[in-house]
């Protein structure tokens, strides 16, 4: 999506933290969730500074690990790279089993679990220096200001994230859609 990609461009906090993810060459890495989501809805609200990242997730998918706490190296390693961020990285080929779903065939496939379809959307920054953003709903309602409960997920979760995390306070323009 060219929208999401230019606005990553005039970011240098994102800039950066995608330049180190892709240093890692994790298989269908990307940067998930609020590192795309919150810049959108900044932008939407015409804030002038970034509402600040609480963490910032990387996801990835690799059939192949069995480690389940691999993913605390990898925070490791990211985190000398770039202290100042609350990294969180995790294996989404094997987050099934912690989610109580069937296993997922992809990233977009895993993404499509996610509580807010808003929230499903992620950037990677490929090896020949372009960006490739995915997001398993589409990016219509993100850019429209809603907040979707995803049907695959107990709207109690939903409605729990939507009320502890502040979003209608933080971007009052936002609207709920169950």
């Amino acid at each position: 999506m060219d929208r999401i990609i230019t606005l990553i461009e005039k970011d240098e906090l994102r800039v950066k933290a995608l330049d180190c993810v892709q240093q890692l060459h994790l298989p269908q890495c990307y940067l998930a969730a609020g590192f795309v989501r919150n810049l959108v809805w900044d932008h939407l609200h015409q804030k002038s500074v970034s509402t600040p990242l609480n963490d910032v997730d990387v996801i990835y998918f690799d059939e192949t690990e069995f480690n389940p706490e691999n993913y605390r190296l990898i925070e490791s390693e990211l985190s000398l790279l770039m202290p100042e961020l609350n990294w969180e990285v995790r294996n989404q080929a094997i987050m099934h089993k912690r989610n109580g779903d069937k296993p997922y065939l992809n990233i977009i496939h895993a993404m499509s679990y996610w509580p807010e379809k808003e929230t499903a959307v992620a950037i990677r920054k490929l090896d020949d220096g372009s960006y490739d953003c995915i997001a398993a709903f589409g990016f219509e309602s993100l850019f429209n200001l809603q907040v979707t409960h995803n049907p695959k997920r107990y709207l109690g979760i939903f409605s729990d994230r939507v009320s502890s995390k502040d979003w209608l306070i933080q971007w009052p323009n936002l609207r709920t859609v169950l």
